[in-house]
């Protein structure tokens, strides 16, 4: 039975840890965290603004750090910019695959971690980190108050 055990714990830590979804068997709060954030990359996908618009509260803001020409810049947008973009009739679908949640609640406080896959349409465009901050309203419920990413091509899972 001890060898058992060993070989399970072995095993256990030969299986790379980004292979497992942070979130298995989330509770009704992190489900409700994770519905917030799944409705924006739906909304993306959709071309739906509106949709989109409804996650974010007043005073949401979006970062991306990326490297240019061999420098890490730190790119600030606006949610007005993003949601006309979004709303703008594109060829293509912008498809964000989310390929793990790291969902960490306090109260009204949400921090969400998530490894992401981006396409446009069909082919890869890059990969990356989302750092989610939420907030919960009493009215309406998970709202999104900033998102940093980053964003790279080299080292991609590709989903």
């Amino acid at each position: 039975m001890r060898n058992l055990k060993t070989t399970f714990l072995l095993l256990l830590l030969l299986v790379p840890t980004s292979t497992l979804k942070a979130v298995d068997n989330p509770n009704d709060e992190e489900k409700a965290v994770i519905e917030c954030i799944e409705t924006l990359f739906n909304g993306m996908r959709a071309g739906d603004s509106s949709m989109v618009s409804q996650v974010f509260h007043a005073s949401s803001r979006l970062q991306t750090v990326s490297t240019k020409t061999g420098k890490t810049v730190l790119r600030n947008e606006t949610i007005a910019n993003f949601l006309k973009a979004i709303g703008t009739p594109h060829d293509i679908v912008w498809d964000e695959r989310i390929l793990s949640y790291d969902v960490k609640i306090d109260g009204a406080m949400a921090s969400v971690w998530t490894e992401y896959d981006f396409y446009a349409g069909e082919k890869f465009s890059h990969c990356g980190v989302n750092a989610f901050q939420l907030f919960k309203d009493d009215e309406k419920g998970w709202l999104i108050t900033q998102i940093i990413d980053t964003r790279r091509v080299e080292d991609c899972k590709k989903e």
